[in-house]
This record gives structure tokens, C-alpha cells and sequence, in this order.
């Protein structure tokens, strides 16, 4: 079966030109933005005009794999109660879009709820609208997509379980997508205050809260199901680590803010084994006030290096301290003093508490050995770190942070740390990293 395109050029969802529809996704995306690998995403599914700035921030930070499996709530009624379209293709603006049937039948079989059916998929713009978007990405993607009716949480976990085990047998390079718009026409106060008790939920994996807390406080989020079988299915793939890269209203676009719509862009992801060591040995520390024990070292842990642990709560850094040079036997044990370091003895924050821990995120950057530099024309702010010496002082700042856009500015921020004259002479030093997250 073809299905074409609902909603292009209708209700403002989204442009039917296709040149008018790359320049309004265009505007939208960092193209700069490092990608990470997901598992899974939560996205909105509104018009353009209020959603896309969401959409367009989510994956700009994600690498898009070869197939989206995208659920999304039934907003007809129209057909099976948990859909599947098991084989055709969907044609966008942006060209088509073909099914992978041979991971729609593979979900299918594993599943005792969803049946492969296209009724529910004919008039439903959930999936549709994140299409083009995905195209723009990646042209080339394939498409899973699934309706799912209502129904109970055991039931929206079950059908995760089933979607994760699908992919795993296949070994497929798949990406889940929950299309999902939040708390619908209420006030901005009120519509953002709901959201955030949904999005702290997800944020901590946590589908049985995410649903009392749905119906304790009327959040008319309409995917919430999606959301529950996306976080029970990328729980089953080995994400441990969610993340909120975008949130705004429909009043951000209008300028309306009596009667809002919320938007949230959610990555979830597994965490890399030096950011979990970082994590569990700061939570040990100040709950237990020990430290882990690490055992069997993986790749990332041998070796000897320096090392940075940076710790950010709700997106402002908490805590970052580290070694220029290796100071352990390898690097897991780097990781594991420096980790303790931030979290307690950076003298710009006071010791974090332990009512803070489920608020942080974690970072490790490997550092490699330093290179001397004679011109500053061979550094380059966001791939290089630089280290500044004079004498026995030396200041050091990590590469790609936030604000710092030209050697000048990374210079001069080295020579405050290690505090050095503006007209001191000074020996450059410069380095790369490997950043886990």
C-alpha cells in the first residue's frame, strides 16, 4: 500500500512545497550539534510552527538510525486497537518513505497485541509529521509505524518488551520514537507545572509514575502510552541515561499564553561505562561514603590518562575537576578520585547533598597527552584543549564548552585559572579529548 500525505499544506502542520518544507525544518537544526547514539526519542507531533523548534533540537543531537519505529496515539479510533503497517510505503513531500517490513512482521510476531493493520494509519498525523523531519536527516530511513489505542500500563510495557525483542532478534539499528504532544489548552502556568511533573517521571524511567502521575493531575499528554512502551523498550536495549533537550508551549510561537499546548523533546540513551562510574561512585560516596569497587575493567577503563569528571544539575554545571597527567594506575581509578573530587572539593560549589543526586548528569573527558604549540593559528576551540603554563602555574580548559568560540577567549580563560598576568609570557600547550557521556 501507498499512503500519502494527510496533512501537507493543511491545518498548518506542515509545508506540501518541498523546498518551503527543508527551509522551515533548516531553520529549525544546529548542524554544528555533536550526535549522539540514542535509543529512543519522545517528540511533539503539533503544526510546524509551534512543534518543529523542539523536533528540530532532538535530532539535531542524535545520530538517525537506518529504521524509526514510531508509535503514536490513535487520535481517529479508526481501525485496530494496537496497529501495525506491516508493508507499503509513505510518501512525504520529501520523496518516499519505505516500510521495514521485515521488522514490522518480526514485531508483529513476537506480540500478542498488535496486529498488522492500515485502517488506523490513513487519517493519524502522529507519525506523519515526523517524516519529513526524519528525511531531512536521513533520506534513506525506514519506517515502523504503530498505533497504539487506549489501554493500561502493564499493557503499553508489555508491547515495549515485545518492540525491544523484535530488534534485539534481528539485531536491527533501530530507533523508537514516542510521537507525543504534552498538557493540552490550559494555561501556561499551569500546562508547564503539569509537564514537568511527566517529564521528571520519564526522566527517571519510571512508567508506573509517569502514569499515577497522569491521573493524579489530569496531564493530558496524549502519549502517554507511547511514552510507557518507548521507556519499557529502551530499559530492555540498555538505556540508563534520559535526557531533556527542549521543552516550550504553543505560546512561545503565538505569544498567546491563556490557552497553551505543551512540547517536550526527551533522548534517551545508554550511558557510556565511564559516565556510569562516575555516577555510582559519586551516589556511593555521598550516600555510603565509599567507593565502588570496580572489577572487570572495560576498554575505556585501561590505560593511564588524565581525566575530567564534569557534573551539571538541570543543564548548569555543579562540579568539574581533574588531572592534566595520570595520577592513578589507570583510568577508571582516575575516574573514580575525580569523580569524588567534583562532587565535593570544587572550591566554586558547596559538597552536593544527597537529595541532589537524581537531578545530575554525568561526563568524563579522557584527555590525550599534551602538545606544545608555537602558533595559535594550529588551535581551534571546539576540537582542541588548551593548556597555558608559566612557570609552575598552568591553566587548563576542556574544548568544546559552551561560550568559548575563539582562542582568545580559551587563552585568556586559562591564564585566570592558573592566574596569569594578561602580559606574563606563557608556553601553549594543546590537547584532545574523548568525551563519554
Amino acid at each position: 500500500m501507498i499512503r500519502e500525505p494527510a496533512f501537507a499544506g493543511a491545518n498548518n502542520f506542515y509545508p506540501s512545497s518541498p523546498s518551503q518544507l527543508r527551509e522551515m525544518i533548516k531553520a529549525t537544526v544546529d548542524e554544528k550539534a555533536v550526535k549522539e547514539e540514542a535509543i529512543g526519542l519522545v517528540l511533539p507531533h503539533a503544526g510546524y510552527i509551534y512543534s518543529s523548534p523542539v523536533v528540530g533540537a532532538v535530532l539535531s543531537k542524535v545520530r538517525i538510525k537506518n529504521t524509526a519505529v514510531i508509535l503514536c496515539p490513535s487520535h481517529t479510533g479508526f481501525g485496530a486497537l494496537f496497529s501495525v503497517m506491516a508493508d507499503g510505503v509513505w510518501n512525504t513531500p520529501l520523496g518516499k518513505v519505505e516500510i521495514d517490513t521485515e521488522l514490522a512482521k518480526q514485531i508483529l510476531a513476537d506480540s500478542r497485541y498488535l496486529e498488522n493493520d492500515e485502517i488506523a494509519h490513513r487519517r493519524e498525523h502522529a507519525i506523519e509529521v515526523q517524516l519529513p523531519f526524519l528525511q531531512y536527516f536521513k533520506p534513506d530511513v525506514k519506517l515502523v509505524p504503530i498505533v497504539l489505542g487506549h489501554s493500561n500500563g502493564s499493557t503499553y510495557k508489555e508491547i515495549g518488551r515485545e518492540i525491544a525483542a523484535a530488534i534485539t532478534t534481528l539485531k536491527k539499528e533501530a530507533l523508537i520514537i514516542a510521537s507525543s504532544d504534552m498538557t493540552h489548552y490550559e494555561s501556561q502556568e499551569s500546562v508547564s507545572s503539569k509537564d514537568a511533573r511527566a517529564i521528571e517521571a520519564m526522566l527517571e524511567f519510571d512508567e508506573d509514575e509517569l502514569l499515577k502521575r497522569i491521573e493524579r493531575f489530569g496531564i493530558t499528554m496524549c502519549g502517554y502510552g507511547p511514552a510507557i512502551s518507548l521507556i519499557s523498550a529502551a530499559r530492555e536495549l540498555g538505556a540508563s541515561k534520559a535526557e531533556l533537550v527542549k521543552y516550550q508551549t504553543s505560546g512561545d510561537a503565538s505569544g498567546d499564553y491563556s490557552s497553551v499546548v505543551g512540547y517536550a523533546g526527551l533522548v534517551f540513551m545508554r550511558m557510556s561505562p565511564l559516565a556510569k562510574l562516575a555516577r555510582d561512585t559519586v551516589e556511593m560516596y555521598i550516600r555510603e561514603g565509599k567507593v565502588p569497587n570496580v572489577g572487570t575493567l572495560t576498554s575505556e577503563m585501561t590505560g593511564q590518562a588524565g581525566v575530567f569528571v564534569s557534573i551539571h544539575k538541570q543543564g548548569a554545571l555543579r562540579g568539574c575537576i581533574g588531572t592534566f597527567e595520570p595520577q592513578q594506575s589507570n583510568i577508571a581509578q582516575e575516574v573514580i578520585a575525580n569523580a569524588i573530587s567534583s562532587a565535593t572539593h570544587d572550591p566554586r560549589f558547596s559538597p552536593i547533598s544527597k537529595h541532589e543526586l537524581k537531578d545530575l548528569d554525568f561526563s568524563v573527558d579522557v584527555l590525550t597527552s599534551p602538545v606544545p604549540v608555537e602558533d595559535k593559528s594550529t588551535l581551534d576551540p571546539r576540537i582542541y584543549g588548551v593548556i597555558v603554563e608559566c612557570g609552575w602555574r598552568r591553566g587548563l580548559l576542556l574544548p568544546d564548552l559552551e561560550g568559548v568560540d575563539t582562542v582568545e577567549h580559551q587563552i585568556d580563560i586559562c591564564r585566570q585559572k592558573a592566574g596569569i598576568m594578561p602580559g606574563e609570557p606563557v608556553k601553549l600547550y594543546r590537547f584532545e579529548v574523548k568525551r563519554y557521556k
